[in-house]
């Protein structure tokens, strides 16, 4: 899996641009500003359908213009898949492979397998659980349509339950009949979700702990594990549990839209007991993790960004990685970085190809 070539036009601070890629290493350098990791997120963006920096669609239009286009045409498994995703102001945004237009980004979602690793990805410790489920939901998406779509009918469904709690307070009324409908349909959707991500986690964490240990050589000890309020009781029963409580919010408390991944350090939350080099380890165990798991699953190399991630990481560590691109662990990468020089040293101690883009 490989992106030939990409173009942009009116994309965040690029007014036009294109690209012709090695299909091992490619290196954006220059200093802050230039639109390094702007390149790097429309790369992104055409595997997602989305940015991974700015999730309001239209914030990503150059300023002062009225609409961005990406292209890029991608080799996967010997055939050409060339994707573009454009977006007007008043108009939704449009996404099409190999001239087709998507009805639903979601049947997109696991065509151009790819994982960035960046220093936003400290939002997973810092952030709350919203940021952690959108991780975990976006791997296991990228391999299962089935899974994507069962995310989109759970919310569907939780967003009429959180109608009606609302509907029922306004009102002051109450209707157990077609609450109790919406609860069957909660568990039933919310069963499958959190077997599938138990499953999930049961094959991740071992990846994740053997890359943490590479990394860091067994110095740490760490735990990643999933929490959730199924583990204890059906849904069924929670939401019964908790209705009161629901009525009272007007929303729904419990379910599988609440649960998490902690991630602990010696046996307690390392956002608040891990230094910054132990949560920079933690964060890019788990993004090679992810990766490992999505080539291992789909059977094919991943595209790998590793947005300014060198400037933030010890020698040691950038050590690391150097050995695991040369010994083929890794397809084709993308690597932004403010010091050409240093880059350049970097990507030639791994004896692979490369090119170099300043800008």
């Amino acid at each position: 899996m490989h992106l030939k070539n990409l173009s942009l036009i009116n994309y965040k601070n690029i007014a036009e641009a294109s690209y012709d890629f090695d299909e091992k290493i490619n290196c954006f350098v220059g200093r802050n500003g230039v639109g390094k990791t702007n390149v790097l997120d429309a790369i992104y963006h055409l595997a997602y359908g989305r940015s991974y920096f700015n999730p309001l669609a239209v914030q990503n239009i150059r300023h002062g213009e009225e609409f961005f286009v990406i292209e890029g045409n991608f080799e996967k498994q010997g055939r050409n898949e060339l994707v573009v995703c454009s977006l007007k102001k008043g108009q939704k945004k449009a996404l099409k492979r190999n001239g087709k237009v998507y009805d639903r980004f979601s049947e997109h979602i696991g065509l151009i397998p790819l994982v960035i690793i960046s220093p936003s990805d400290a939002d997973l410790i810092t952030e709350g659980s919203e940021t952690r489920r959108k991780f975990l939901d976006a791997v296991i998406s990228q391999l299962d349509t089935a899974y994507l779509q069962q995310l989109i009918d759970y919310q569907k469904v939780l967003s009429q339950r959180n109608a009606l709690l609302k509907y029922f307070a306004l009102n002051h009324t109450f209707d157990r009949d077609t609450l109790y409908i919406y609860n069957e349909q909660l568990d039933a959707l919310g069963q499958r979700i959190f077997e599938k991500r138990k499953a999930f986690l049961d094959d991740f964490v071992p990846i994740f702990n053997k890359h943490h240990q590479a990394i860091t050589d067994s110095a740490e000890e760490v735990t990643l594990a999933y929490d959730s309020h199924l583990h204890t009781k059906p849904l069924t029963q929670l939401l019964e549990e908790h209705l009161q409580r629901d009525r009272v919010l007007q929303y729904t408390s419990v379910g599988i839209h609440k649960d998490d991944l902690l991630f602990e350090i010696s046996g307690h939350p390392i956002k608040k007991f891990g230094s910054q080099g132990q949560q920079k380890s933690y964060l890019i165990a788990l993004k090679l993790a992810q990766f490992e798991f999505m080539k291992k699953q789909g059977g094919v190399l991943p595209i790998l960004l590793f947005d300014d991630v060198f400037d933030k990481l010890d020698e040691t560590r950038v050590q690391k990685i150097v050995q695991m691109i040369d010994g083929e662990v890794f397809g084709q990468i993308f690597i932004s970085d403010t010091h050409p020089d240093r880059t350049e040293a970097i990507v030639k101690e791994t004896h692979q190809s490369y090119r170099m883009f300043g800008m």
